[in-house]
């Protein structure tokens, strides 16, 4: 699946399939969030985990038009202001807020296509870590490069694109689909910025 492949694929998505792409692209960073928690002394990475699991709950379950609200609600309450904190962490942390908001936005409003943007602003995390933390004196044709063959990079293009092609795949979401495509996204922990939970 070449980039304009993908492109296409990921706004073809649609109904179920694009939520949980959503959802999974949430998966992926949300330890970027909790270890920001962590580190900021909040204490809010276990809610926020909660979150996540009533998004993932919804994916499979009709819900009611009231519930979604809540939750956008709380999310906000949980997300970082990134003008408040000097840390780089707040960033991805926010990103991943971002995210979470998306997929719970496409079961309130699932005629909006969400799925390209939420596409690119998981690999746009990834991409400003890598500059930030490996390409602060390179010439721009240098920085691209850099990025063209950086792990991380070639780490989340593998995961996404393999996320569509289960997607596509998959006829209904059904809960021993839902439980494989979880645990892919979770990664044992690890983020698409190759930071882990249990380090």
């Amino acid at each position: 699946m070449n980039a304009n492949q993908f492109l296409k694929a990921v706004s073809q998505l649609q109904g179920w399939r694009e939520c949980a792409f959503l959802l999974a692209l949430a998966e992926r960073s949300f330890p970027n969030y909790a270890l920001f928690a962590d580190a900021m002394g909040l204490k809010t990475g276990a809610k926020m985990r909660q979150l996540l699991d009533l998004g993932w709950d919804l994916l499979q379950k009709d819900v009611s038009e009231s519930a979604i609200p809540q939750l956008l609600a709380k999310l906000e309450t949980l997300s970082p202001d990134v003008d408040a904190y000097d840390a780089y962490g707040v960033y991805p942390a926010f990103d991943f807020c971002q995210l979470l908001e998306q997929a719970l936005l496409n079961r309130l409003n699932p005629s909006k296509h969400r799925a390209t943007d939420a596409s690119q602003m998981a690999t746009g995390t990834v991409m400003n870590f890598i500059e930030l933390s490996e390409g602060e004196d390179l010439e721009e044709d240098e920085l691209v490069r850099l990025l063209d063959h950086h792990p991380l990079m070639k780490e989340d293009k593998t995961f996404q694109r393999n996320l569509i092609l289960e997607l596509k795949r998959q006829r209904t979401p059904t809960d021993q689909f839902v439980a494989r495509l979880r645990e892919d996204a979770a990664n044992e922990g690890v983020s698409n910025l190759g930071i882990s939970l249990t380090e």
